[in-house]
């Protein structure tokens, strides 16, 4: 049986399984994909909607992860959180350049307004508390979009483009600090993206398509391991690859470390 799907599409966040995590609860299908994919095979997985996650990056540095701007163009709702809000305002048009002031750099807890007007927000409170993580400031919003939510230091804390169904936050909906945060996804998914609901956990266990929706972001760089096929070192121990001297955010606490001990299964 086919569902529709939901592409999440990973530049290293920390939250990447948070966020796909948020989309199935909601009973949509959804899978995570880095952002290296190329774009014709992204396209032939004939998506609904598209999230961008966040990122320890920022959008403006020459090799900060990047996505082809053509993604734009293809009428698919996309929701972009944190750095993927950026991501997408620096692609469209818009400006994004570190913070002067130290107000401008949020962290944690914040109170937060939006409009209610948004599809993101439609039915939830005027106001409420958000979960920042950001250091760079959207200093020009790219042509079409309008502000949906503010903070006390910044007012583009989320943007939106109606017209194209292009939505980004500067906080993360997808954690529990975030009030409402996965009613915000919700409304991305059924307001924006239209989606049926047409999957349930009963389908995640009686399919056994649990690997592959949960599979690794980045596939192994040695090739022990065939995406999607076998289960990965941070499928099965909770960090990345052996053979990675890189890995996601994901796996931060593991970060730079190489593996040099015996390898825990074979090509």
């Amino acid at each position: 049986m086919s569902h529709q799907t939901v592409i999440v599409l990973d530049f290293g966040g920390q939250y990447n399984q948070l966020i796909a995590r948020r989309v199935r609860e909601c009973g949509v299908y959804c899978e995570v994909r880095p952002c290296t994919t190329p774009l014709a095979e992204l396209r032939a997985m004939d998506p609904i909607g598209i999230i961008f996650t966040g990122g320890p990056s920022s959008v403006y540095l020459d090799r900060s992860p990047k996505v082809d701007a053509q993604i734009f163009t293809w009428g698919v709702p996309i929701l972009g959180i944190c750095y993927g809000c950026q991501l997408m305002a620096h692609l469209l048009g818009g400006r994004v350049v570190p913070a002067q002031q130290d107000a401008a750099r949020e962290y944690g807890k914040t109170d937060t307004a939006f409009d209610t007007g948004c599809t993101l927000f439609q039915g939830l409170p005027e106001s409420g508390v958000t979960w920042m993580s950001h250091g760079d400031y959207m200093e020009k919003v790219p042509e079409g979009f309008t502000l949906a939510a503010r903070s006390a230091a910044c007012p583009n804390a989320a943007i939106a483009d109606e017209a194209r169904r292009l939505y980004g936050v500067q906080f993360h909906p997808e954690v529990n600090h975030t009030q409402h945060g996965t009613d915000m996804i919700r409304r991305f998914l059924y307001g924006a993206c239209g989606a049926a609901g047409d999957r349930t956990m009963e389908d995640y266990r009686r399919t056994g398509r649990g690997s592959e929706e949960a599979g690794c972001c980045w596939p192994c760089p040695a090739g022990w391991t065939r995406r999607w096929r076998r289960p990965c070192w941070r499928r099965r121990w909770g960090n990345s690859s052996p053979a990675c001297s890189w890995i996601t955010a994901s796996c931060g606490r593991t970060r730079g470390i190489r593996w040099s001990g015996p390898f825990p299964h074979g090509p």
